[in-house]
């Protein structure tokens, strides 16, 4: 793997606050009133998802076959907010041991925000009124063939998570002034299928956030942070 710290963009290595994040996110987010499930397919290469960087195209023969799903970015409002992350038990069949959000597929008439707030409970027992939404990032391609929309959302330090252990191996949280310094934010590759793919990797303390995780973290850090 071969890690790019040069990215041009400028660090904030602060700690940072759950309400000065609050009053950013709300600002420059996607309000959650357009976000249905029902986005446009035809909108599915619009470099928001894994193919942002030059060589991650993802290819994707059949459009139509492209699967909804959303995943819940959950801010916890503590003194120095954090960002709540996953581990993937290591007998799933995809992306076993990976750093993940809670999240998966949308049902039949679901939303995005709806299907986000119902895994989170599913996965790792965090209980919906402890939850609150401050907005959606764009859908996020990725090179397996989900659309997935995060939901953005500020989260009670009061849970009492129950991870399930047929989906989630672990649970932890990791400092948001971290994840939100673009010092932070590497480039690695590694070879795919054939071809070279690059992807955001943000390592901390022994656990390995890369893809579609990273990817959404960078994209949220210049939602938020990078305007």
């Amino acid at each position: 793997m071969r890690p790019d710290l040069n990215l041009g963009q400028k660090p904030n290595a602060s700690p940072l606050a759950a309400r000065d994040f609050t009053e950013r996110a709300v600002r420059n987010l996607l309000p959650l009133a357009t976000q249905t499930g029902a986005e446009s397919e035809g909108a599915s290469r619009d470099g928001k998802g894994d193919q942002r960087l030059d060589d991650a195209l993802p290819f994707i023969a059949d459009p139509s076959a492209i699967r909804r799903a959303a995943v819940l970015m959950p801010v916890v409002a503590r003194d120095e907010a954090t960002l709540l992350l996953t581990e993937r038990a290591a007998g799933l069949a995809v992306h076993a041991g990976q750093i993940s959000f809670p999240g998966g597929r949308l049902e039949t008439g679901e939303t995005p925000l709806a299907a986000a707030l119902r895994e989170a409970q599913e996965e790792i027992g965090l209980e919906p009124e402890l939850v609150s939404p401050l907005g959606a990032l764009d859908p996020y391609l990725t090179g397996t063939g989900f659309r997935i929309t995060p939901i953005v959302a500020l989260v009670d330090p009061a849970f009492h998570l129950v991870p399930n252990p047929i989906e989630v191996a672990g649970v932890f949280e990791a400092p948001l002034a971290f994840l939100m310094n673009p010092a932070n934010h590497q480039i690695h590759s590694r070879e795919l299928r054939g071809h070279t793919r690059r992807f955001y990797a943000m390592p901390w303390e022994g656990h390995y956030i890369w893809g579609a995780t990273a990817g959404m973290i960078r994209i949220l850090y210049e939602r938020v942070y990078g305007q």
